[in-house]
């Protein structure tokens, strides 16, 4: 048994794909907390463009260009 925990801890393969497992999700977790950062903001800036509009009114042009 000991013969084959050593021979475990001295092989290599796979070693790329833990590597790409770690990568993987580190971006992922930038790619999540860049989003809950920026997600309140967003949130904000929508409510006051909906109160704005809301608010605002449309002008009837009557018969702007016509003769």
């Amino acid at each position: 048994m000991i013969k084959f925990i050593n021979n475990f801890c001295k092989e290599e393969d796979g070693a790329v794909t833990v590597d790409w497992v770690v990568l993987t999700a580190a971006v992922v977790g930038l790619g999540v907390a860049g989003v809950t950062t920026v997600k309140g903001g967003i949130d904000g800036l929508a409510g006051n463009v909906s109160s704005s509009l809301s608010g605002g009114s449309v002008v009837s042009l009557g018969t702007l260009g016509q003769n």
